[in-house]
């Protein structure tokens, strides 16, 4: 199966001087976790709720005043229409991470793959490996914390 039969279709950017509470605006009106940042036709990020979550409010920072590039991670993994899903899963499995945007042979964004969307087209088992890897890091983290006292 391919990521096109699969993605999320129509998803748009933000450009990295978008306040952070525009962006929660965005993530709540269209129920999503993740929004991709882009500058000069070109994807520069990835702005997480867990982002905002954690750079927003670290150090005492006023979120009121910090925008996309404030917060967000940069460089962006990606996948290709065109490849399949099972490859997709490997590359989140070995990035660790749970969405993609998805790019067309014209390297324009035309979609998101996210886990909830692969696990409406896929196998129990490559559901759980799936989990499983993007989740390693987290629980492992989890574990380190729990055991220093």
């Amino acid at each position: 199966m391919k990521v096109s039969e699969v993605m999320h279709k129509g998803v748009n950017w933000v450009t990295p001087d978008i306040s952070i509470t525009q962006i929660v605006k965005i993530m709540t009106d269209n129920d999503v976790g993740a929004v991709p940042v882009g500058e000069s036709d070109r994807l520069i990020g990835m702005i997480t709720d867990r982002d905002i979550a954690l750079r927003a409010f670290a150090n005492g920072r006023d979120p009121a005043s910090l925008t996309a590039r404030d917060v967000m991670t940069k460089g962006i993994v990606y996948c290709r229409t065109e490849e399949t899903v099972e490859d997709a899963i490997r590359l989140m499995e070995s990035k660790q991470i749970r969405r993609l945007p998805v790019i067309d042979d014209k390297h324009r964004m035309v979609g998101m793959l996210s886990i909830g969307d692969i696990s409406h087209h896929s196998g129990r088992e490559l559901m759980g490996e799936l989990m499983m890897a993007v989740s390693a890091s987290h629980s492992i983290g989890q574990l380190d914390r729990s055991s220093d006292g």
